[in-house]
Formats: structure tokens, sequence, C-alpha cells
């Protein structure tokens, strides 16, 4: 039987979120047919995200027994709404309780949060939420994916990518890795460069209030 990968879809999200760790683990299942990728719900239903893309999952939560992995992604706003839904942490929590892992990108740590997962584990998240980490008894740590036992957490959107090779080198070994990573042609070159983290953009925007204040002024 194949290892089901299933990665939680809710209103809201971060597309790339899903997308692009759901695209690296897509193209393992492709190469390797013991592993098997759904997306799942709680229902077949069409969701908004945070673009003007919809996306409409494979499965219902009902449909998924046990998955090998959960991944959870992240968002802005909707994200801390959907870590007021019961149903959805429950399902969560049920999932990670068998799950071999259990990972999130972004903001999706703040869900495994709500859902009591991470306590006592080093985890990392957008920097922009990274110290509320502590409020769920997590140790922040601000590194672009951490493993602590079988919980992974990527920062922010585009870590994800980084964190699902990393997923495909400990499940299917180095060799593996190198071939979706050269499948997929991840090979980032930032027109701009990297991130200056010492910049003063980066201290005004991780005040409490700072992503509104940042996804405002993308919007203008």
């Amino acid at each position: 039987m194949a290892k089901t990968i299933a990665f939680v879809l809710y209103p809201g999200i971060t597309p790339l979120d899903l997308v692009g760790p759901l695209q690296v683990l897509s193209a393992l299942a492709e190469f390797d047919r013991s592993f098997d990728v759904v997306v799942a719900a709680h229902n077949h239903d069409v969701l908004e995200t945070d673009t003007p893309v919809r996306l409409q999952p494979s499965h219902s939560f009902d449909e998924v027994t046990e998955p090998f992995a959960v991944m959870v992604p992240g968002g802005g706003a909707p994200t801390l709404a959907a870590m007021k839904d019961r149903a959805l942490v429950a399902q969560i929590a049920s999932f990670a309780r068998t799950a071999q892992w259990v990972g999130s990108v972004c903001t999706g740590s703040l869900i495994l949060g709500a859902a009591g997962l991470l306590a006592g584990r080093r985890a990392t998240t957008h920097w922009g939420f990274r110290d509320r980490l502590a409020a769920f008894g997590a140790e922040a740590v601000a590194e672009r994916w951490v493993v602590d036992g079988k919980l992974i957490t990527a920062a922010g959107v585009s870590a994800g990518i980084d964190m699902a090779l990393h997923v495909v080198e400990r499940l299917a070994g180095e060799q593996m890795a190198r071939k979706v990573q050269l499948a997929v042609e991840y090979d980032p070159q930032p027109p701009l460069g990297g991130i200056d983290w010492q910049s003063p953009e980066v201290s005004r925007y991780a005040q409490p209030d700072g992503w509104t204040a940042l996804t405002a002024s993308r919007n203008h």
C-alpha cells in the first residue's frame, strides 16, 4: 500500500505554501510509486485563497486514513481564523497521532501549535509571526526549515520548497532529492539578491501589526 502524504487545505491559504512543496512531493510520488500525494479538506468544495486563484481538494478528510505524512500550509488572517476551527485543528491532531512526518509551511505552524503539536519542540514560521510560537510552548528558531523528531516546520512561503526537498532526501535519499530538484528546475537566483535581514524594513514589519502593514503596502 502506498504511503499517503496529505496536504491540508482550508480557506484563505497562501497558494505557494501548498503548491510549492506539493509539486516537489508529487514529483517524488511520480518517480517512486510507493508514495501517494493527496490534498484534503472538510469536503470537496472549491476554496478561496489569498490570491485570485481558487483551489479544490482531491479528498475529504473522511477519505484519508492514517496518512504517512501531513503538511499544513499557512497564510495571513485566514490562517489565524483557521486556528479557531475546532474540527480542522482536531483533524490535524488526529492525523499527527499516527503520521511519521508532520510538517508546516509559513504560519501553518501556528495551526500545529493550536493542535498541541509544538510544545517542547524547536520550530519556525514566517519571520513576522515567529514571536508567536512561544505561546504554544515551542522554541522559535530563525532557520529556513527545522526538524525536531517527526516535526518539520518551514519559514515563510518559498521555504516550503526547501523543506519538501529535505523531506524527499530523508524519505528516498540524496540521489532522489537531486532528481526531483532537477525535475522541477529549482535553482533560485533572486534578481535582487538575498534578503537583508538587518534592514530597517524587517524591524518595522516585525512589530505586532507588522504583517498588516506589510500586506497593506504591497497592495498599493
